[in-house]
Protein backbone atom coordinates (compact mmCIF):
# COMPACT_ATOMS: atom_id res chain seq x y z
CA UNK A 1 0.00 0.00 0.00
CA UNK A 2 1.28 3.15 -0.88
CA UNK A 3 0.15 6.74 1.47
CA UNK A 4 0.21 10.26 0.79
CA UNK A 5 0.26 12.82 3.71
CA UNK A 6 -0.24 16.74 3.35
CA UNK A 7 -0.08 19.64 5.55
CA UNK A 8 -2.81 21.89 4.53
CA UNK A 9 -3.43 25.57 5.67
CA UNK A 10 -1.72 27.72 8.14
CA UNK A 11 1.12 26.16 9.68
CA UNK A 12 0.80 24.85 13.71
CA UNK A 13 3.42 23.78 15.80
CA UNK A 14 3.28 19.55 15.76
CA UNK A 15 2.52 19.31 12.16
CA UNK A 16 6.02 17.27 11.98
CA UNK A 17 5.15 15.13 14.74
CA UNK A 18 2.11 13.83 12.62
CA UNK A 19 4.49 13.17 9.83
CA UNK A 20 6.53 11.83 11.73
CA UNK A 21 4.17 9.28 13.36
CA UNK A 22 2.29 8.62 10.04
CA UNK A 23 5.74 7.94 8.74
CA UNK A 24 7.63 5.34 11.53
CA UNK A 25 4.17 3.64 11.68
CA UNK A 26 3.10 3.25 8.51
CA UNK A 27 6.26 2.17 6.99
CA UNK A 28 7.74 0.05 10.67
CA UNK A 29 4.32 -1.61 11.48
CA UNK A 30 2.59 -1.67 8.52
CA UNK A 31 5.04 -1.87 5.40
CA UNK A 32 3.42 0.85 4.01
CA UNK A 33 5.52 3.27 1.01
CA UNK A 34 4.73 6.97 2.21
CA UNK A 35 4.94 9.96 0.67
CA UNK A 36 4.47 13.43 1.38
CA UNK A 37 2.64 15.59 -1.02
CA UNK A 38 3.95 19.48 -0.90
CA UNK A 39 2.32 22.59 -0.24
CA UNK A 40 -1.26 21.46 1.24
CA UNK A 41 -3.55 20.46 -1.85
CA UNK A 42 -1.21 21.76 -4.00
CA UNK A 43 0.93 18.56 -4.15
CA UNK A 44 -2.10 16.02 -5.02
CA UNK A 45 -3.31 18.69 -7.87
CA UNK A 46 0.30 18.81 -9.78
CA UNK A 47 1.87 15.55 -8.70
CA UNK A 48 4.65 17.45 -6.51
CA UNK A 49 5.53 15.15 -4.01
CA UNK A 50 8.52 13.19 -1.80
CA UNK A 51 9.00 10.18 -0.82
CA UNK A 52 9.15 9.62 3.27
CA UNK A 53 11.62 7.69 5.15
CA UNK A 54 12.45 6.80 9.01
CA UNK A 55 15.73 8.98 8.03
CA UNK A 56 14.13 11.43 7.40
CA UNK A 57 11.27 12.08 9.80
CA UNK A 58 13.20 10.73 13.06
CA UNK A 59 15.01 14.27 13.63
CA UNK A 60 11.61 16.54 12.71
CA UNK A 61 9.36 15.94 16.52
CA UNK A 62 10.65 18.99 17.54
CA UNK A 63 10.53 21.63 14.74
CA UNK A 64 7.73 23.83 14.17
CA UNK A 65 6.28 24.44 11.18
CA UNK A 66 6.32 21.63 8.26
CA UNK A 67 8.99 19.59 6.17
CA UNK A 68 6.09 19.58 3.27
CA UNK A 69 5.10 23.05 2.96
CA UNK A 70 1.96 23.93 3.37
CA UNK A 71 -0.38 26.65 1.38
CA UNK A 72 -4.41 27.29 1.17
CA UNK A 73 -4.95 25.71 -2.43
CA UNK A 74 -8.36 25.40 -2.87
CA UNK A 75 -8.68 22.53 -5.90
CA UNK A 76 -12.20 23.52 -6.20
CA UNK A 77 -11.67 27.17 -6.86
CA UNK A 78 -8.07 26.70 -8.68
CA UNK A 79 -7.18 23.40 -9.52
CA UNK A 80 -9.53 20.96 -11.64
CA UNK A 81 -10.93 19.40 -8.20
CA UNK A 82 -11.66 15.46 -7.59
CA UNK A 83 -11.23 14.43 -11.06
CA UNK A 84 -7.84 15.71 -11.63
CA UNK A 85 -6.25 14.68 -7.79
CA UNK A 86 -7.69 11.23 -8.53
CA UNK A 87 -5.84 11.31 -11.61
CA UNK A 88 -2.15 12.55 -9.75
CA UNK A 89 -3.29 9.73 -7.33
CA UNK A 90 -3.81 6.44 -10.16
CA UNK A 91 -0.36 7.77 -12.12
CA UNK A 92 1.53 8.25 -8.16
CA UNK A 93 -0.47 4.67 -7.35
CA UNK A 94 -1.23 6.52 -4.10
CA UNK A 95 -3.92 4.18 -2.71
CA UNK A 96 -5.28 6.23 0.22
CA UNK A 97 -4.56 10.46 2.04
CA UNK A 98 -3.87 11.62 5.11
CA UNK A 99 -4.92 15.48 5.17
CA UNK A 100 -3.68 17.13 8.17
CA UNK A 101 -5.41 20.58 8.56
CA UNK A 102 -8.27 23.02 9.95
CA UNK A 103 -12.10 23.35 8.70
CA UNK A 104 -10.61 24.66 5.33
CA UNK A 105 -8.14 21.69 4.28
CA UNK A 106 -10.73 18.78 5.91
CA UNK A 107 -13.89 20.60 4.25
CA UNK A 108 -11.79 19.53 1.00
CA UNK A 109 -10.98 16.27 2.53
CA UNK A 110 -15.22 15.95 3.31
CA UNK A 111 -15.89 16.55 0.03
CA UNK A 112 -13.09 14.57 -1.79
CA UNK A 113 -13.93 11.66 0.25
CA UNK A 114 -17.53 11.74 -0.90
CA UNK A 115 -16.79 11.87 -4.55
CA UNK A 116 -14.29 8.44 -4.36
CA UNK A 117 -10.98 9.56 -2.72
CA UNK A 118 -9.70 7.48 0.14
CA UNK A 119 -9.03 10.05 3.09
CA UNK A 120 -8.69 10.37 6.69
CA UNK A 121 -8.15 13.44 8.60
CA UNK A 122 -6.06 14.95 11.30
CA UNK A 123 -7.37 18.43 13.32
CA UNK A 124 -4.71 20.90 13.38
CA UNK A 125 -5.29 24.52 14.17
CA UNK A 126 -3.84 27.04 16.98
CA UNK A 127 -7.39 28.67 16.56
CA UNK A 128 -9.22 25.48 18.68
CA UNK A 129 -12.54 26.28 16.70
CA UNK A 130 -12.43 22.40 14.80
CA UNK A 131 -15.78 20.82 15.72
CA UNK A 132 -15.88 17.09 17.05
CA UNK A 133 -12.54 17.32 19.20
CA UNK A 134 -12.02 18.36 22.28
CA UNK A 135 -8.65 20.12 21.52
CA UNK A 136 -6.13 20.71 18.20
CA UNK A 137 -2.57 20.09 18.27
CA UNK A 138 -0.77 23.96 18.05
CA UNK A 139 -2.92 25.07 20.56
CA UNK A 140 -1.63 25.14 23.64
CA UNK A 141 2.17 26.11 22.02
CA UNK A 142 0.06 29.48 20.75
CA UNK A 143 -1.66 29.89 24.62
CA UNK A 144 2.00 29.13 25.77
CA UNK A 145 3.60 32.20 23.50
CA UNK A 146 0.85 34.47 23.77
CA UNK A 147 0.96 34.22 27.57
CA UNK A 148 4.51 34.36 27.96
CA UNK A 149 4.14 37.67 25.91
CA UNK A 150 1.69 38.77 28.28
CA UNK A 151 4.12 37.84 31.55
CA UNK A 152 6.27 40.01 29.81
CA UNK A 153 4.15 42.81 29.26
CA UNK A 154 2.71 43.61 32.93
CA UNK A 155 6.34 44.35 33.95
CA UNK A 156 6.85 47.60 30.96
CA UNK A 157 3.63 48.05 31.47
CA UNK A 158 3.40 49.02 35.41
CA UNK A 159 7.03 50.34 34.69
CA UNK A 160 5.43 53.24 32.44
CA UNK A 161 2.21 53.33 33.85
CA UNK A 162 0.39 52.36 30.47
CA UNK A 163 -2.10 50.13 29.05
CA UNK A 164 -1.10 47.53 26.86
CA UNK A 165 -3.28 46.48 24.05
CA UNK A 166 -2.55 42.47 22.72
CA UNK A 167 -4.10 41.28 19.49
CA UNK A 168 -3.75 37.67 18.96
CA UNK A 169 -5.04 35.49 16.67
CA UNK A 170 -8.71 34.18 16.30
CA UNK A 171 -10.86 34.75 13.61
CA UNK A 172 -14.03 33.81 14.50
CA UNK A 173 -12.95 31.85 17.82
CA UNK A 174 -11.48 33.61 20.91
CA UNK A 175 -10.00 30.15 22.75
CA UNK A 176 -6.33 31.56 22.10
CA UNK A 177 -7.60 35.32 24.11
CA UNK A 178 -9.97 33.24 26.50
CA UNK A 179 -6.93 31.12 27.60
CA UNK A 180 -4.11 33.02 27.20
CA UNK A 181 -5.99 35.99 29.24
CA UNK A 182 -7.22 34.00 32.26
CA UNK A 183 -3.61 32.69 32.13
CA UNK A 184 -1.85 35.89 31.75
CA UNK A 185 -4.00 37.76 34.31
CA UNK A 186 -5.56 40.09 31.56
CA UNK A 187 -7.77 43.00 33.17
CA UNK A 188 -9.68 42.64 29.83
CA UNK A 189 -10.34 39.75 27.12
CA UNK A 190 -12.42 40.19 23.91
CA UNK A 191 -13.33 38.00 21.95
CA UNK A 192 -15.28 37.73 18.14
CA UNK A 193 -18.07 35.56 19.90
CA UNK A 194 -18.90 38.82 21.84
CA UNK A 195 -19.26 42.51 20.59
CA UNK A 196 -17.49 44.52 23.14
CA UNK A 197 -18.89 48.48 24.23
CA UNK A 198 -16.19 51.07 24.04
CA UNK A 199 -17.04 52.60 26.65
CA UNK A 200 -17.42 49.33 29.19
CA UNK A 201 -14.09 48.84 27.94
CA UNK A 202 -12.99 51.96 28.95
CA UNK A 203 -14.08 52.36 32.17
CA UNK A 204 -13.06 48.91 33.05
CA UNK A 205 -9.44 50.40 32.23
CA UNK A 206 -9.93 53.64 34.15
CA UNK A 207 -10.86 51.41 36.83
CA UNK A 208 -7.74 49.86 37.01
CA UNK A 209 -5.39 53.05 36.63
CA UNK A 210 -7.08 54.03 39.79
CA UNK A 211 -5.86 51.60 41.33
CA UNK A 212 -2.23 52.21 40.16
CA UNK A 213 -2.74 48.94 38.08
CA UNK A 214 -1.48 48.82 34.40
CA UNK A 215 -4.22 47.33 32.58
CA UNK A 216 -3.44 44.45 29.82
CA UNK A 217 -6.54 43.93 27.21
CA UNK A 218 -5.78 40.90 25.25
CA UNK A 219 -8.30 40.77 21.87
CA UNK A 220 -8.94 38.40 19.28
CA UNK A 221 -7.86 39.87 15.69
CA UNK A 222 -11.44 39.25 14.84
CA UNK A 223 -13.16 40.72 18.11
CA UNK A 224 -15.76 43.45 17.02
CA UNK A 225 -16.80 46.59 18.77
CA UNK A 226 -20.91 46.80 19.15
CA UNK A 227 -22.36 47.97 15.84
CA UNK A 228 -19.02 47.91 14.90
CA UNK A 229 -17.88 45.22 11.88
CA UNK A 230 -14.17 43.39 11.91
CA UNK A 231 -10.73 45.51 11.01
CA UNK A 232 -9.19 44.47 8.04
CA UNK A 233 -5.68 44.83 6.58
CA UNK A 234 -6.78 44.25 3.18
CA UNK A 235 -9.90 43.51 1.27
CA UNK A 236 -8.36 40.90 -0.58
CA UNK A 237 -9.92 37.27 0.36
CA UNK A 238 -7.90 33.91 -0.26
CA UNK A 239 -8.92 31.08 -2.02
CA UNK A 240 -11.52 30.06 0.72
CA UNK A 241 -13.07 33.46 0.70
CA UNK A 242 -11.40 34.74 3.66
CA UNK A 243 -10.10 38.44 4.20
CA UNK A 244 -7.05 39.03 6.35
CA UNK A 245 -7.90 40.55 9.37
CA UNK A 246 -5.94 42.63 12.09
CA UNK A 247 -5.65 46.08 13.20
CA UNK A 248 -8.09 46.07 15.95
CA UNK A 249 -5.25 46.05 18.76
CA UNK A 250 -4.03 49.49 17.05
CA UNK A 251 -7.72 50.99 17.18
CA UNK A 252 -8.40 49.79 20.56
CA UNK A 253 -5.21 51.50 21.66
CA UNK A 254 -6.34 54.66 19.79
CA UNK A 255 -9.56 54.64 21.24
CA UNK A 256 -8.38 53.95 25.14
CA UNK A 257 -5.58 56.71 24.85
CA UNK A 258 -8.19 58.97 23.77
CA UNK A 259 -11.09 58.25 26.26
CA UNK A 260 -8.55 57.73 29.41
CA UNK A 261 -5.77 59.68 28.52
CA UNK A 262 -3.34 57.52 29.47
CA UNK A 263 -0.53 56.02 27.13
CA UNK A 264 -1.76 53.13 25.43
CA UNK A 265 0.34 51.05 22.99
CA UNK A 266 -0.86 48.05 21.00
CA UNK A 267 1.19 44.70 20.59
CA UNK A 268 0.51 42.53 17.54
CA UNK A 269 1.34 38.84 18.29
CA UNK A 270 0.80 37.21 15.03
CA UNK A 271 2.83 34.75 13.05
CA UNK A 272 4.99 34.21 16.69
CA UNK A 273 1.97 32.16 17.99
CA UNK A 274 2.15 29.87 14.93
CA UNK A 275 5.82 29.41 15.11
CA UNK A 276 8.77 27.37 17.08
CA UNK A 277 8.82 24.58 18.80
CA UNK A 278 5.83 22.79 20.21
CA UNK A 279 5.15 22.07 23.62
CA UNK A 280 5.22 18.50 25.34
CA UNK A 281 1.42 18.43 24.95
CA UNK A 282 1.10 19.05 21.31
CA UNK A 283 3.95 16.91 20.71
CA UNK A 284 1.92 14.01 22.19
CA UNK A 285 -1.05 14.98 21.04
CA UNK A 286 -0.24 15.15 17.43
CA UNK A 287 2.23 11.84 17.90
CA UNK A 288 -1.47 10.35 19.04
CA UNK A 289 -2.97 11.47 16.27
CA UNK A 290 -0.97 10.53 13.82
CA UNK A 291 -0.83 7.08 14.84
CA UNK A 292 -4.31 6.39 15.03
CA UNK A 293 -4.28 8.02 11.73
CA UNK A 294 -2.51 5.03 10.42
CA UNK A 295 -4.84 2.88 12.23
CA UNK A 296 -7.74 4.30 10.24
CA UNK A 297 -6.39 3.80 6.53
CA UNK A 298 -5.54 0.11 7.35
CA UNK A 299 -9.02 -0.30 8.78
CA UNK A 300 -10.73 1.58 5.45
CA UNK A 301 -12.48 3.86 7.39
CA UNK A 302 -11.95 6.64 5.15
CA UNK A 303 -14.02 9.63 5.55
CA UNK A 304 -13.22 10.15 8.83
CA UNK A 305 -11.01 12.37 11.40
CA UNK A 306 -9.27 11.36 14.42
CA UNK A 307 -10.46 13.40 17.53
CA UNK A 308 -9.82 13.62 20.96
CA UNK A 309 -12.87 12.68 23.54
CA UNK A 310 -11.32 13.32 26.85
CA UNK A 311 -8.06 11.27 26.87
CA UNK A 312 -9.30 9.12 24.32
CA UNK A 313 -8.54 9.47 20.54
CA UNK A 314 -11.83 8.73 18.68
CA UNK A 315 -13.10 8.63 14.78
CA UNK A 316 -15.49 10.66 14.35
CA UNK A 317 -16.77 11.55 10.94
CA UNK A 318 -15.41 14.24 8.33
CA UNK A 319 -18.48 15.71 7.87
CA UNK A 320 -19.32 16.02 11.39
CA UNK A 321 -15.99 18.17 12.45
CA UNK A 322 -16.73 20.35 9.67
CA UNK A 323 -20.05 20.94 10.22
CA UNK A 324 -19.71 23.96 12.50
CA UNK A 325 -17.19 26.22 14.27
CA UNK A 326 -16.50 25.60 17.81
CA UNK A 327 -16.71 28.67 19.73
CA UNK A 328 -16.32 30.29 23.14
CA UNK A 329 -19.46 29.76 24.98
CA UNK A 330 -21.26 31.93 26.96
CA UNK A 331 -20.82 30.19 30.65
CA UNK A 332 -17.07 30.05 29.57
CA UNK A 333 -16.63 34.10 28.86
CA UNK A 334 -18.71 34.10 32.30
CA UNK A 335 -15.52 32.81 34.13
CA UNK A 336 -13.48 35.12 32.57
CA UNK A 337 -15.74 38.42 33.35
CA UNK A 338 -14.97 38.01 37.39
CA UNK A 339 -11.66 39.14 36.60
CA UNK A 340 -12.43 42.15 34.17
CA UNK A 341 -11.95 46.06 35.52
Amino acid sequence: MRVGVLTGGGDCPGLNAVIRAVTLKGIGERGWDVVGFRNGWHGPLTGSLRPLSPDDVEPILTRGGTILGSSRTNPYTEGGGTERILEVLAAEHVDALIAIGGEDTLGVAERLCREGVNVVGVPKTIDNDLGATDYTFGFDTAVHIATEAIDRLHTTAESHHRALVVEVMGRHAGWIALHSGMAGGASVILVPERPFSIEQVSGWVQSRFEREYAPIVVVSEGAQPDGGAEVLQTGEKDAFGHVRLGGVGQWLADELARRTGKESRAVVLGHTQRGGTPTAYDRVLATRFGLHAVDAVADGDFGTMTALRGTDIVRVPLAEATAELKTVPAERYAEAEVFFG
